[in-house]
This record gives structure tokens, C-alpha cells and sequence, in this order.
């Protein structure tokens, strides 16, 4: 049983590469559960064709006897989808969904009686507070994947998880598999990102395309697994997810300082302006 955390600044596309991944495991036959650990309680919408499901944290507020099928749906292919939720608005902590859900599994003894191959955590990465950095710090998932793209506040949230990584890893946290480099569309985004992984002493495991397929997909309230299964972009999550199960390499990151991070950062800045006026001049050449 594999336990993965993907993390990933909000907004992102971390629940639409996760669901993906999770999708295309159970295309290929293994027994999934994806957890969302985001307070938006999205992260399996379209693993369940966008339909109610209550979350872990209404639940316990509601009852003090919960069970399995209170607070999961079977989704696509057999995905079991479960999520934890959030405080009610304006009170409380929302790293606290995870702490709950976790603690109510293993009450539960979900795992045990599901037999999952792979445990997908699909959790925030914004800030890594106690409870966001729980899958981390407590050991409970076996590694960490990161989705990026080449926006400075993505890679500014990938930096701050890998501080998280370096610190907890030594003593039995997660280490990290690599980076998802995700929506990558400009000339400059693979190098940028590939650039930033060197630095770190990380590695880039998959490059997904940005595609308005997944729009279009999600809109239908589905993976584009299940609604494109022949798209080159379904192809692109499957070899990803492929990669995951039988990834056996993990390691712990080098972050950069703030310092590091900003100066790096001007200097991709200067290279990117350069690389649109060489650009914009050429054009006008041609023209």
C-alpha cells in the first residue's frame, strides 16, 4: 500500500492532476482512495461527477457515530472518494480537516478493510501549517509530490513545502518524489522550472501540457480519463500515474533562502523580458 501526498499552491491544477492520476490507477486496475485535504472539500468532484458528498469534519459535527459510508462515494472505475473538509467559515483552523480524517480512518480502520494499492492525499500548499504539514511531518505518506508551474508564487509555494520536506524528512517525515510541472505553455516555462529543480536538488517527473481539454472535461464534471480517454492528454496523466506507482526514488530537497529565491527569481525575470523583446523584434522584422 502506497500512501502519496500531492501538494500545491491553490489554484494550481493539484485536484485536477491528482483525480487524473487517481483515474487513471484504477483505468489500469489498481484499488484507489483519494483523500482531498483542502477546506474547498473539490478535490474528487470529478471523480464522482461533481455530486454532494458530505465531508469528514460536517459529519463529525453532526454525529459522533460516523461511518465509512456516511462520509465516502464510490467514483470512477471504483475510486473510493472521501473528503475532509473545513471549519465553518471565519472560525476555527482549516488544517484541522486533516487531522480529523485522518484520526477518524484509522478509527475506522479504513484501510484495512479496503485494501487500497495507492492513498492519493490531494492537500493545499499555500502555507504549511501543523495541519497542512501533517501528511508530512507525521510519516503518514511515504513521499511527496509537488505541482508547479513556472509563476513565481507557484514556485515561491514549492520552495516553502520543500523547507517543510527538509525539516520533518530526517526524522521520519515524507521525502519528495519531484515536481509535476503543471499547465507548462510558454517557451520559457521548462526551462525555468527545470532550473529551479537543479537548484533544489529535485527533478521534475512529468511535464503536462496546458489543454483546454481538461476544461472542457471538467465541465462535464469528469477526469479527462473519463471523458477524453483518446486525448494525448489522457496519455500524458496515464504515463504520470504510471510513474508514480513504480517510483522507488525519493529525496530531501535543498530550498532556497528568501534571499536565493528572490535573486533567482530577477534574474529569470531580466532572461524572460529579454527572450519577449528578441521576440516582439523579430516580428517586426518579418513584418
Amino acid at each position: 500500500m502506497k500512501h502519496i501526498a500531492i501538494y500545491g499552491k491553490g489554484g494550481i491544477g493539484k485536484s485536477t492532476t491528482t483525480s487524473n492520476i487517481s483515474a487513471a490507477l484504477a483505468e489500469a486496475g489498481y484499488r484507489v482512495i483519494q483523500i482531498g485535504c483542502d477546506p474547498k472539500s473539490d478535490s474528487t468532484n470529478t471523480l464522482r461527477g461533481g455530486n454532494y458528498l458530505p465531508t469528514v469534519l460536517d459529519s463529525l459535527r453532526d454525529s459522533s457515530n460516523v461511518k465509512i459510508e456516511d462520509i465516502s462515494v464510490v467514483g470512477f472505475k471504483g475510486v473510493l472518494c472521501i473528503e475532509a473538509g473545513g471549519p465553518v467559515p471565519g472560525v476555527g483552523c482549516a488544517g484541522r480537516g486533516i487531522n480529523a480524517a485522518i484520526t477518524l480512518l484509522q478509527e475506522l480502520d479504513l484501510f484495512e478493510k479496503f485494501k487500497p494499492d495507492v492513498v492519493l492525499y490531494d492537500v493545499l500548499g499555500d502555507v504549511v501549517c501543523g495541519g497542512f504539514a501533517v501528511p508530512i511531518r507525521e510519516g503518514i505518506t511515504d513521499k511527496v509530490y509537488v505541482v508547479s508551474s513556472s509563476d513565481f508564487m507557484a514556485v515561491y509555494a514549492a520552495n516553502n513545502l520543500f523547507k517543510a520536506i527538509s525539516k520533518y524528512a530526517p526524522t521520519g517525515g515524507a521525502q519528495l518524489g519531484g515536481i509535476i510541472a503543471n499547465s507548462v505553455l510558454t517557451p520559457y516555462a521548462k526551462p525555468l522550472i527545470n532550473d529551479f529543480a537543479s537548484r533544489t536538488g529535485t527533478k521534475v517527473v512529468q511535464y503536462v501540457p496546458r489543454s483546454s481539454i481538461v476544461a472542457q472535461s471538467e465541465l462535464h464534471g469528469k477526469t479527462v480519463i473519463e471523458a477524453n480517454p483518446d486525448a494525448e492528454q489522457a496519455d500524458v496523466y496515464r504515463a504520470l500515474a504510471k510513474y508514480i506507482i513504480e517510483d522507488q526514488e525519493a529525496a530531501v530537497p535543498n530550498p532556497l533562502s528568501v534571499t536565493e529565491l528572490r535573486d533567482w527569481a530577477k534574474d529569470w525575470g531580466d532572461r524572460i523580458l529579454k527572450i519577449e523583446a528578441d521576440a516582439a523584434s523579430d516580428l517586426n522584422a518579418n513584418i
